[in-house]
């Protein structure tokens, strides 16, 4: 039986106030081939790129899926890199790593805490109905009907739901 590996990932947790209520910015997944999990909803998420900066990879996959431009990512400003014996490596603290340990495929999802500038989109070729959903009216979906979540986003969501006041 042939190996197989965890794929990392990347995803936004993008929050803003908008009309003086604090909001997450909540998207509904459309990707080829996804089968069930597409309608569920998710933030901004994607695959890393071999070689690829976690960070890049973030802006990258924000910018593909929601239109918006990222303007701070937590915790970038403390990424240490170096290069020894022709290796660069860098070494990073996400807000939230999951992993799926079944169901689907592997992957391992570093969440980051992000700002973003510009308007989202309201639809692209993975994503549609992305808005700007209150704190409050995410908290209390995610308690009721969690199954409405793509799986991999429900810690990070729940984690910095339970952190912030509405």
């Amino acid at each position: 039986m042939p190996e197989t590996f965890a794929i990392p990932c990347v995803g936004a947790v993008i929050a803003r106030e908008v009309g003086g209520v604090r909001c997450l910015l909540i998207q509904e997944r459309r990707k080829p081939g996804a089968g069930i999990e597409n309608g569920m909803l998710e933030v901004a998420a994607g695959k890393v790129r071999g070689y690829e900066n976690v960070f890049d990879a973030l802006r990258r996959e924000v910018q593909e899926e929601t239109g918006l431009r990222l303007i701070r990512i937590a915790g970038e400003e403390n990424a240490v890199a170096r290069t020894v014996n022709g290796y660069t490596v860098m070494s990073y603290t996400p807000f939230c790593t999951t992993q799926n340990l079944s169901g689907g495929y592997s992957i391992i999802l570093h969440s980051f805490l992000c700002e973003a500038e510009g308007e989202p989109v309201t639809q692209t070729s993975e994503t549609r109905n992305l808005r700007w959903m209150p704190l409050y009216e995410c908290r209390t979906h995610l308690q009721n009907r969690p199954e409405d979540f793509y799986p991999l986003h429900i810690n990070a969501l729940s984690l910095y739901l339970g952190q912030e006041n509405p």
